[in-house]
Parts: C-alpha cells; structure tokens; sequence
C-alpha cells in the first residue's frame, strides 16, 4: 500500500494532535496526585506523550516541506 505525499501530512498532523491530547490530559492531570513516585511516573508519562507529538509535528514539516519542493522543482 502506497501514502500519497499530502496523505502523510494528514496522517502526522492527527498523530500529533491525539498525542498532544493525551499529553495535557495527562499534565491537567498532575494536580491530583499527592504520591511523589506516582507523581514523577505520571510526569515521565506526559512528557512521552508530548516527545510523541513532537516527533509527530516534525515528520508533517518535514512533508510539508517535500511537497513544495516539489511543486517548486515541477514549476521551474
């Protein structure tokens, strides 16, 4: 199965806004938690989740930027 170029871009922006979800879920979360070892676990969770949409935003740059070299490399 082939991923059109723009396909990639959709597919990395959605992946980068559920993680950035679950990562603010996961930080508005950190109020309720008086347990400093459960406190430092739920931090290292929410900062995975944040790495993740972070990783998430740069392959959809990276995408964006293949397409418009591209549609200037056709253009010229």
């Amino acid at each position: 199965m082939r991923i059109s170029a723009k396909l990639s871009v959709i597919i990395a922006a959605i992946f980068a806004a559920v993680c950035f979800g679950v990562a603010i879920t996961g930080f508005s979360s950190l109020g309720g938690i008086s347990d400093p070892t459960q406190l430092d676990d739920a931090k290292g969770f929410a900062w995975f989740w944040a790495f993740l949409g972070g990783i998430g935003v740069v392959f959809g740059a990276v995408g964006l930027w293949l397409l418009r070299s591209e549609a200037d490399h056709t253009a010229a």
